[in-house]
């Protein structure tokens, strides 16, 4: 049982420590908010890759398979609310920081993480494809859930972790240094993200469709 875990862990990793979008939306939250911000934003986040891990198990990555319209869709309502993010990112970078007023609730923190994380659907393919890979022809019902818990465990662990160290004092007085250029910096590595998303959904259209 430990050999498939081992498995997936090291898979999951392999991805985590790759810096990408989550890596972006918790450093601006931590470094230029709060450590509350940055922590209910991870919440959101896990809340939402736990989410996909569960449906993974239960099939949806095949249903994305076999019905890639419903995946794409998801990828584009996905490309273009990180266009939204960039643009309220970019034009933050316009507005005098003030270190004692947080940008986001922590309710609004948890939404951002969370619904960044669900609109993404290669989350799903991806632990499908985990999951198939690593894990035995019809595996015990134990070794499927202790596969999910893991997952999870180790998005908390990661992005926890990312939270913590980027909210640190010294850190954010940095950051309120270069206030302008990193909040527009930031606004543009999501903004790139987002029309990435949005580019590789409509190739794949044009493939679907020519």
């Amino acid at each position: 049982m430990l050999t498939p875990l081992l498995a997936i862990a090291i898979l999951h990793w392999a991805v985590l420590l790759i810096p990408g979008f989550n890596f972006v939306l918790i450093g601006q939250l931590a470094a230029g908010g709060s450590r509350t911000m940055a922590v209910s934003a991870v919440a959101g986040m896990t809340t939402a890759t736990l989410a996909w891990a569960v449906l993974a198990v239960a099939g949806v990555g095949i249903v994305f398979t076999a019905h890639p319209a419903l995946r794409l869709l998801a990828q584009m309502a996905g490309g273009l609310y990180l266009l939204y993010l960039a643009a309220k990112l970019w034009c933050a970078g316009r507005q005098v920081s003030d270190a004692s007023a947080p940008v986001l609730s922590a309710v609004a923190a948890f939404r951002t993480g969370f619904m960044t994380s669900a609109l993404n659907p290669k989350i799903a393919l991806f632990y499908g494809s985990v999951f198939a890979t690593a894990l035995p022809q019809d595996p015990p019902l134990v070794l499927v859930w202790l596969a999910v818990l893991l997952v999870f465990v180790n998005s908390v662990v990661w992005h926890s972790s990312l939270a913590l160290l980027l909210s640190r004092p010294s850190i954010q007085r940095a950051y309120l240094r270069n206030h302008q250029t990193l909040n527009r910096l930031s606004g543009a590595l999501v903004g790139a993200y987002g029309a990435k998303l949005i580019a590789s959904t409509m190739a794949e259209l044009r493939v679907r469709f020519a």
